[in-house]
């Protein structure tokens, strides 16, 4: 019995099956494990010291696995961005140790990025036409940029307002305010990883024109329904029921959604 084939080339005139397909698949998935394991082990186990050498301070690891790099990022983050009366608990023995690993693990995939990036274009590649293939290449510079302004706005705007605003309920009204260090990390990673996403609106809407799935015009037909879509993501991503940071996260979407129009229209005929 003959293998179908699928669209991917790897040679010229040679197909793969799908059995080699996914056999490819395989060996790239236990490459990027093998990485993010790789960089999440040595954030979990070595910390970053500096010697000093005059004016200059040249990184090194060193092994401690109780200060560590990614214990070292909590007490960072708490600083940057927790009110000085809220502080931060374990309700569990192992709580401390397995959000040291989440951090690792979190680590080891932003530093891993760009290997993880590589193999999954590797993977992807060969099934595209030419120009899908300069379209997604143009898009990897503006994408990476946009995901990271996301981010930053999210974590120097969002997260510490947010903190604020919510825990001064607390604190007006004399009750002890605390917060568990799961909690902790998860409220930074998911409002930082949600308005990265968010910056990627015209990026994602020029990449869709160029491809041809949807025309410019289209845009300016549903931009009142992205208003309403873009308020209700805001209070969904927001923990807060004022309607105030719900804006903080709306606008910047609103905004971003008329320059992914504007892109599209001048660029895509």
């Amino acid at each position: 019995m003959r293998l179908p084939y699928c669209r991917r080339v790897t040679l010229p005139g040679k197909e793969m099956t799908i059995l080699e397909h996914i056999e490819e698949l395989r060996q790239r998935l236990i490459r990027i494990f093998a990485i993010v394991v790789g960089l999440a082990l040595f954030f979990f186990l070595f910390e970053i010291r500096f010697f000093d050498l005059g004016h200059f301070y040249i990184p090194y690891p060193y092994p401690n696995i109780f200060h560590n790099t990614a214990a070292n990022l909590i007490q960072f983050l708490e600083e940057q961005v927790l009110p000085s009366y809220v502080k931060i608990i374990v309700t569990s023995p192992s709580e401390a140790l397995i959000s040291e690993m989440l951090i690792s693990i979190i680590l080891g995939v932003i530093v891993g990025m760009p290997a993880i990036v590589y193999e999954v274009w590797a993977f992807v590649a060969p099934a595209l036409y030419e120009h899908e293939k300069k379209i997604i290449v143009k898009l990897t510079l503006p994408v990476t940029i946009l995901f990271i302004i996301g981010c930053v706005f999210g974590y120097f705007l969002l997260v510490p307002f947010a903190f604020e605003f919510l825990y001064r309920y607390a604190s007006s009204i004399g009750i002890i305010t605390y917060i568990t260090i799961n909690d902790f990390i998860m409220f930074i990673a998911l409002l930082c990883i949600a308005m990265g996403i968010t910056f990627e609106v015209p990026a994602i809407m020029w990449g869709l024109s160029k491809l041809g799935l949807v025309k410019p015009d289209t845009y300016k037909k549903y931009f009142r329904y992205f208003v309403v879509f873009s308020i209700i993501y805001g209070a969904f991503i927001t923990p807060d029921g004022s309607g105030i940071t719900m804006w903080f996260v709306a606008a910047p979407m609103i905004i971003l959604y008329l320059m992914g129009y504007y892109f599209a229209k001048k660029t895509v005929k």
